[in-house]
This record gives structure tokens, sequence and C-alpha cells, in this order.
């Protein structure tokens, strides 16, 4: 898949940006990176906190006509596969906190802000918005768990060529959606799912409970069987894992 990069010293927010940009009839992908975001957000409200310069910050869009509304989480699948398939090199660990968060244990590397919007019943266009805290050396906003890159590795990263190993893993990625390749990146999603084996605690809008995690359905619900063999369905933010990081050493800091 094709793609084109513009970058930015400064900027709003890149999904913002790229959001009101027509893809070139020669391009899949429409990429756009920026040094530092004035108004970098999570889901939600959440704000994300990266020092200029320091961090990888881009957003990426996309048309992936052929995929169904109804299926389309299997692009957030693809696009956290994509940032798995390049952290997987560099380091032990990495798993996908549903629904497409980054963890290095119990630390969280990477979160993306993915907006679709759609036109007569289909996708018209997708945007992964996504940041990964790289060479940043400590954080002070209330998040509860942030982790990057360097503290991990206890080095610097280059953040050009991390893009570049990032733009080519979403292309193969988003090249096996549009062949219809849905069980590969599927299975693939379950199989390096955050706290994916096991009794974990959760938390709902009504209780704390334990429970594991069945599956994440075609449509991005999670589905958890507690204690009492009870299944619960959750759509994202209707369920929060707990999560205790206490127990686990950042290197060099």
């Amino acid at each position: 898949m094709t793609h084109r990069i513009i970058y930015l010293d400064t900027v709003d927010s890149t999904n913002r940006y790229v959001r009101e940009l027509d893809i070139p009839e020669d391009v899949d992908m429409l990429v756009c990176v920026a040094d530092y975001q004035t108004a970098g957000r999570g889901q939600g409200s959440n704000t994300w906190e990266s020092e200029r310069g320091k961090n990888l910050l881009f957003s990426v869009k996309v048309q992936p006509h052929d995929v169904a509304p109804s299926q389309q989480f299997i692009l957030s699948e693809a696009c956290a596969l994509s940032l798995k398939d390049v952290f997987d090199t560099m380091v032990d660990g990495i798993t996908l906190k549903w629904p497409n968060d980054i963890y290095w244990n119990d630390r969280k590397l990477s979160g993306t802000l993915i907006e679709t919007a759609l036109a007569a019943g289909n996708i018209k266009h997708c945007v992964f918005g996504v940041g990964i805290n790289v060479n940043q050396r400590s954080f002070h906003s209330d998040a509860p768990n942030p982790v990057s890159l360097w503290q991990i590795l206890g080095h610097k990263v280059d953040i050009s060529v991390l893009l570049s190993q990032i733009v080519d893993c979403l292309a193969n990625r988003l090249q096996q959606v549009h062949e219809g390749r849905y069980d590969e990146v599927q299975n693939a999603y379950h199989a390096a799912l955050f706290r994916r084996e096991g009794w974990h605690l959760f938390r709902d809008a009504r209780d704390m409970f334990r429970a594991h995690i069945v599956e994440v359905r075609p449509d991005g619900h999670l589905l958890l069987c507690d204690e009492e063999g009870k299944k619960r369905q959750y759509a994202f933010k209707e369920v929060e894992f707990i999560i205790n990081n206490s127990s686990f050493t950042i290197h060099n800091q």
C-alpha cells in the first residue's frame, strides 16, 4: 500500500489536520506527523502528555471502502497489531489492552484514537491518531501508568526510523484486511491481548469483580466471564481494568 507523509512542527491535532485533507488518488495512506500537538487528546476527554520533539505523534487517514461499518473494529485491531509488530522487535512483554492501547507489562506505552466517518451506509474514511512515548524520561500528569521506550530500553530511539517501521507494518496489516483475511488479524489480536489468561479485577458502573476474558467480538465489544459463571459484555469505557503497577521496575531512571 502506498503512503505519503506530511511533517509538521506544531499543530493543534494531527487527527484534525489530516481529517480535512483529501487522499490523493495514487496514495492509500496519508500520514501526518508533528513534533508537538497543542490539543492532542486520547479517547473521550483524555489528554496526551508529550514533551516537544520527544515522542511520536502521528495520524493516518485511510479509505477502507471494502470494510462494512459493522466490522470496522477490524481496523482498530490492524492498527494495534502494527504497533506491536514493531515493538516486539525491540522488547519483550508487549500486549494489546482492549481496545487499542499498547502495554509493556502493566505500563501504557502507546494509545490510539480512531475516528471513523460514514457516508451512505459505508465507511468514508478512517483516521488513526497514534501517540507513542518514545524518548520522554519522566511524566508529570495524573496519568496512572505511562512508560516510554527510553525508560524501558535505557537509550534514545530514532523517531523517524520508528515511524517508517510502523507505517510499513500498518500497510501490511491493512493489506490483510483488504484481502479479507479477517481471521488472521482477529486471531493475532486475541493472542496478543493484555491479561488474555487468568482471572483479573475489573470494575463497571455497578461493582468490582473478578473475571477472565472470553473474547473480543467482531463489533469490538469485550466479553468477560465472572467467577459466578455470568457472561458480561461491554462497549469501550463501560468497564475498567484494575491495574496494580507497583511491582514493575523501570530501567535507567
